[in-house]
Parts: C-alpha cells; structure tokens; sequence
C-alpha cells in the first residue's frame, strides 16, 4: 500500500537506517558515560565506543581514524575548515577560491573571513555547473591559501573534477578542502586517489543521526592544522573541544560502514531509477534537467518545467516532498541561487523540482511521483496565458508588456 506523502527530497535529510539506531539504542541510557572519563568503566566504553565508530568512518574515505575530527555536522565542519585555514595560515597569505553555486555553509564562512580581511574569489560555473581547470588556474595569486570546491552539489548533483583540482592544488602549494557532504556514501570518495587536504561531511545525509558530522584534517604530505573554532577542553584533538556526542557518533561510524557496504549496488538502482523518472518527465515539453548529466551524484535531479509558477508548482506536487532550490534557503521565496549561477532565467528557477531518491525510495514511488508531477504541469500549463501564448507561436522574449 502506497503512504503519502511519498519522501523524495534525500538530499535535504534521510530517514535513519534501522540498523543504525538498533546500534545508538544502548549508548542513550545503559553505556552513557562521557568519552573524555578516563578514571572508570563508564568513560573506557564510550571512549571505545568512539574510537570504533572513528576507525569505519576512517575507512569509508581510505583515511587513517587520526585524520577524523568530530562535529555537529558539516555546516560546523565548514565553519571549521575554513576559519581554521584563514587564522592558522595567515602568515602566508589570505586568499581563498571557491564557486558561486557552494553550500550557504561555505559562502558564508567566506563571507566572515572577509570581513577579517581575506580575499575570496567566487568563481562562476558553466552553464551544466562545472568549473573548470583553467578557471581556477587564472584564479591562483602567490598568497592564495585554500581552495574550497564541494564534491557533488547539493541542488544539481553535479560531482566536480576533484583529481584535477587537487593536481592542480598540490603544484601550486595550496590546500584543498571540499564539502562532500552529498557525494560521501554515494560515491566512492577516497581521499588519498583524490588528494583531498581537508573535508567535511554529515551523518544524517547518509543514513545516520543528525547533529554529527566530521572534518577529515590531512596529516601528512602536507600536515594540515587549522584553528580552533569552538574552545575548552581541547578535546578531538585539540581542533574542537566539547563532550562528544557518543550515541550520535556510533549511528555515524554504523551508517558508514552500511554506506560502504551497499554504495555500489544502491547506485545502480538509485540511477537506474532516476533515468527512468527524467525520461518520463523530459516527454513534457520544454522540460529541461539542469546540470551536466555525465557528472553526477547517482540519485538527484533537477528538472525546470518552463511555462510554470513556481509556488503553484510546489503546491500542485503537495504529495511528493520534494524541493525547489535548496532545503537551506527555502524560508526565502527567491529563486535558487545555484540555478542562477547556471544562467538560468528567474521563471525556469522558480519552476524547478529537485529529486532526491534515496536507499528506501521504491519504483511504485517513482511511478506516483511521475503520474503526479506532470498531471500537476499540465493544469498549470493549462491555466497560463503564458503557455497559451507559446503553444500559439509567439515569442515571448520579443513581447512588450504594457504597464497599466
């Protein structure tokens, strides 16, 4: 039996693999102690509870458990990286990198460390949200520091070339953070093969508890400090003090190790599926998927119905969760600024629908979802002069609209 609404919006949040709480469960009430309680038995199982749940996140991205601090979440870990970047390394310089189409927790944290005085570049994709090589290439100055690109993008899935950038990092001397927090679990992500310095990532975008996340901090060639944002008992060490959050901790490191267990053949039907809903969808005319389609998460898309209004849209699908824009900034009725860096007009931004499948997503969901979404296209498109106006051949960029 079909429940709705049906959860298509994987990429804000997902639900908690089963087999991850079943795992927290004994930390809440039975196993409570604090991980920084070295005098009792209390203290040694969370503390070892902790080290385990380290070791599979470790291994998850092929880093060692050492490299693995502990956060709230990945907008922290940004915070993190990035601040802890700009402070520790201000002796050689203050410019950062990074793209216009980035997470608000990266843009943001630029923001701030601009008015501390560094320098950022903002770089603009293509049109399928791709940056390019030479792009940052022309971007380097000689007091450059860190260059902050994420993985897979959070609203089109696009996955950026990291291999490339990182090349491109290392000869020029400079670190590399991304925020990988879509591409983590879904992907093969591994830090060594893609050179990565420093990266942030969050348990509840896989499977796991919200309210933790982790910075992978790179140890050697090249050691990587940043500092402190956050002070006190100088725990994690010593880049992020506070009472770890076991329970949350031990859902991470069990949602990680299901990740790496079941991400290859996930993908497969999560991609699988998500063709089948673009196809289905793309019969509609003036339909378009927005990002390049070769370079790309598993099970996100993004499409833009042309000849429709945004909130009618997102109220004519009120039985699917999905999102238009970004779950991040969806309080604001503006259009997604990631499509806007894309060059895509006002009325196609508005007009967008962002899918995110995900491990418990089921085929007989796809079908109601395609049913639904272009039964709802349609009557809009039926209501619209604008549609009317297309289908009767008029151009409409050349049309003057009166004022009255």
């Amino acid at each position: 039996m079909l429940k709705t609404p049906i959860y298509l919006d994987n990429n804000a949040t997902t639900p908690m693999d089963p087999r991850v709480l079943e795992e927290m469960l004994p930390f809440f009430n039975e196993s409570f102690g604090n991980a920084a309680s070295r005098n009792h038995s209390f203290g040694w199982t969370a503390e070892e509870a902790v080290d385990y749940a380290r070791e599979r996140v470790a291994k998850l991205i092929n880093s060692s458990p050492k490299e693995i601090i502990f956060t709230s979440g990945a907008t922290e870990s940004d915070n993190l990286a990035i601040k802890g970047v700009f402070e520790m390394y201000a002796a050689k310089g203050n410019h950062i990198i990074t793209v216009a189409t980035e997470h608000k927790a990266v843009l943001d944290s630029c923001k701030h460390v601009e008015k501390l005085g560094a320098q950022v570049t903002y770089l603009t994709p293509s049109a399928d949200g791709l940056v390019s090589i030479e792009q940052i290439k022309e971007a380097i100055r000689p007091e450059t520091i860190l260059i902050t690109i994420m993985y897979g993008n959070n609203e089109i899935g696009v996955v950026q070339p990291m291999q490339e950038i990182s090349a491109l990092a290392r000869a020029n001397n400079i670190l590399l953070h991304t925020d990988a927090t879509q591409a983590v679990g879904k992907i093969p992500v591994d830090v060594e093969a893609d050179g990565i310095d420093l990266m942030s990532f969050s348990a509840h975008k896989m499977y796991g508890p919200k309210g933790v996340g982790a910075l992978y901090v790179r140890r050697k060639n090249p050691r990587v400090k940043v500092t402190a944002q956050m002070d006190g008992g100088g725990h994690e060490r010593g880049m992020r003090s506070g009472t770890l959050n076991v329970p949350g901790i031990v859902g991470f490191g069990k949602a990680c190790e299901l990740c790496m267990n079941e991400m290859e053949s996930e993908a497969r039907r999560l991609s699988a599926m998500r063709d089948r809903l673009e196809a289905e969808l793309l019969t509609m005319e003036e339909s378009y998927v927005n990002g390049n389609r070769n370079h790309r998460l598993p099970h996100v898309s993004n499409i833009s119905f042309k000849y429709v209004e945004g909130e009618g849209l997102m109220m004519g699908v009120k039985d699917i969760a999905v999102s238009s824009g970004s779950a991040c900034t969806s309080a604001s009725l503006e259009p997604s600024y990631v499509l806007k860096s894309l060059g895509l007009d006002d009325d196609l931004a508005h007009s967008s629908l962002r899918f995110g499948l995900g491990r418990f997503t089921t085929d007989e969901e796809v079908d109601y979802a395609i049913n639904h979404v272009k039964t709802a296209v349609n009557k809009l498109r039926e209501m619209s002069p604008l549609w009317e106006m297309f289908k009767d051949g008029i151009d409409l960029k050349s049309v003057e609209w009166q004022e009255h």
